[in-house]
């Protein structure tokens, strides 16, 4: 068996994590190639001492040299690159065979389509490089014969619950529609009118996930699942009013398939993102993630809940975008990004998230989407868009911290 070499996009965050863990039960089958990392020059320079990578790549020269120094001290001979061009460098290499696209944001866009462009085979858990540029993605996928494996919990989960040749049309191969399910997070069952003055650190205590701080910030608001609706329109070519979104707190069916023949088949696991990438690593082989066995008694009961779109309007505003189609989603994940940033620097109310979203995708002319320049174009001025109204003192937090 050939042993395949992986670059890992984002190592340092929770899912580049939970890759190299992946990957180190199983040196008979994968080599890491390549690592990157924001700014955490500590975290990245022990990966690349336990798995000495060819390359590493972090955003800047002043981190680069932190990071040369770091390693040349603990004789590492990984070369060390920095900056976004470097990124997609390391993603098309030619000796890269899979890319884990795992940068969370817009920052991730770049250097997943250049491994979809290379013809590489993409794990793909940034939601911004669908989200973003769906058609220009999927193109650059079909056009180089990339292949591409969802590696988010839930499309993966719908990914291993469709037959092969779903490709062929859902509803060619008997697909009602596709159902995501969704935690609800950690404010669920709280009050409406208690929702103004959470504050970041309960935002990102996440019942059932340990994930990044901006992405447990989606998930309470369930931004997450809205992404999840568009790119899930993408990955499967599914309208719409194919996909639906209901609650399930315990995080244990991922996701589901409903037939014409009323047969559902969902995906079950524990809420543990090692069992996605390993089935993304593996294809089509089953590989051992290192996670532990279901439980289905210990789990008890399992609810399914109707979605609160009163509660969680960000779905709502997901909806629309997809609908809207062309720049919309690049604005709706845009003006996302700056409002959760402000929260997480309280300088916005959790409930002014949807607000500024929503102001911000009725306020921003929606035009195609036919180039990466489009869509650039439409994330910088949402982005803009998005800071002068929360700038604007109606939106500021006020609420004591």
């Amino acid at each position: 068996m050939k042993i395949r070499n992986v670059t890992v996009l984002g190592s340092t965050g929770s899912i580049g994590v939970s890759t190299l863990d992946v990957i180190a039960r199983h040196p008979d089958r994968f080599r890491v190639f390549a690592l990157s990392a924001s700014s955490r020059v500590e975290e990245l320079a022990l990966q690349c001492e336990k798995f000495h990578p060819r390359y590493a790549v972090i955003a800047d020269e002043t981190c680069a040299d932190a990071l040369r120094v770091r390693l040349k001290r603990a004789t590492c001979d990984t070369e060390v690159l920095a900056g976004e061009s470097a990124l997609s460098e390391i993603a098309a290499h030619a000796d890269t065979d899979v890319v884990m696209a795992a940068i969370v944001g817009a920052a991730g866009l770049p250097s997943s389509l250049a491994a979809a462009r290379a013809g590489k085979t993409v794990l793909l858990a940034n939601k911004e490089a669908l989200v973003m540029a769906g058609q220009i993605f999927m193109n650059a996928v079909i056009e180089n014969g990339a292949t591409l494996s969802p590696i988010d919990s839930e499309h993966n989960a719908i990914f291993q619950s469709l037959p092969r040749n779903f490709g062929d049309g859902l509803t060619k191969v008997g697909v009602r529609k596709i159902i995501l399910t969704a935690s609800g997070g950690p404010f669920r069952t709280r009050s409406i009118n208690e929702l103004h003055d959470v504050t970041p650190d309960q935002a990102c205590a996440h019942p059932n996930w340990v994930m990044g701080r901006k992405i447990s910030v989606d998930s309470a608001t369930m931004m997450n699942k809205g992404l999840e609706v568009i790119e899930a329109h993408w990955l499967f070519d599914a309208p719409a009013e194919m996909i639906e979104v209901v609650v399930h707190p315990q995080s244990i069916v991922h996701s589901m398939v409903e037939y014409l023949d009323g047969s559902v088949m969902a995906q079950l696991g524990n809420p543990d993102m090692r069992t996605p990438i390993a089935y993304g690593l593996g294809f089509p082989d089953r590989i051992n993630a290192g996670v532990g066995t279901l439980d289905l008694a210990k789990a008890g009961k399992l609810e399914f809940v109707t979605l609160d779109a009163e509660r969680f309007p960000c779905v709502r505003l997901a909806y629309e975008a997809l609908r809207l189609g062309g720049t919309a989603p690049a604005v709706l994940n845009a003006a996302n990004e700056v409002a959760v940033d402000a929260f997480l620097s309280e300088t916005l109310s959790f409930t002014d998230i949807p607000r500024v979203i929503e102001d911000v995708l009725h306020g921003t002319a929606i035009t195609p989407a036919t180039t990466l320049s489009d869509i650039i174009d439409a994330d910088c001025n949402a982005r803009v868009a998005a800071r002068e109204r929360i700038a604007r003192s109606p939106l500021q937090r006020t609420a004591a911290k």
